[in-house]
């Protein structure tokens, strides 16, 4: 049985996780618009849906068990959305690859880094408390701050070489992380229906 506090606990952290990643989304996806960056692009997308994660999760933590497992596989799915806008976006990029502007794709990956260890420090207290939901969010704001790493990274090699190609590999990268995240979801959510069907 769930403990009612860490439940109210909860729905507060996966709601304030929810508006800071739907404010950055916002700036990322501008940025991303502007300099023509793949893996803003990614990321940005990504913001949104992590947003809409933790909104469903919030509305879903007052469900019960059986429901949050089939919630959880339906956000296995959500998580893929991402990586195919991605995929679309870096196939025109890989036909004229255009390298974007340095700064604000170094500057705008560490106002994600930011956000995303902010998120993740809040939802780890909470990873294994709601089943695959929580554990949607929490690998989702994880995987984040790796990606945003490697954002910043492939930010400084782009100022140093004026290539496209760091930023377009980083892209993909983040729609194969996306991919890998909605398959620990899915697993995680299966094994909890097996186990409230009689």
């Amino acid at each position: 049985m769930d403990d009612p506090r860490s439940s109210s606990g909860l729905r507060r952290v996966v709601a304030i996780v929810a508006a800071l990643n739907l404010g950055y989304f916002g700036i990322e996806f501008a940025v991303a618009l502007a300099i023509g960056s793949v893996s803003l692009f990614a990321d940005g997308v990504d913001f949104l849906e992590d947003a809409s994660i933790n909104l469903l999760i919030f509305a879903a933590l007052g469900w019960g068990p059986r429901m949050r497992a089939r919630v959880g596989m339906a956000l296995a799915g959500i998580i893929l959305v991402p990586g195919l806008a991605t995929l679309w976006t870096a196939w025109g990029k890989f036909w004229v690859p255009v390298a974007p502007d340095p700064v604000p794709l170094t500057l705008v990956g560490a106002g994600a880094l930011a956000v995303n260890l902010a998120c993740a420090f809040l939802l780890a207290r909470y990873r294994l408390h709601g089943g695959s939901l929580t554990k949607a969010a929490f690998l989702s704001a994880r995987n984040d701050v790796v990606a945003n790493v490697a954002i910043v990274g492939a930010g400084l090699v782009t100022a140093v070489t004026f290539s496209a190609w760091p930023d377009l590999i980083v892209g993909l990268a983040i729609a194969a992380m996306n991919a890998d995240a909605a398959r620990e979801i899915l697993e995680a959510a299966r094994e909890e229906h097996r186990a409230e069907t009689p």
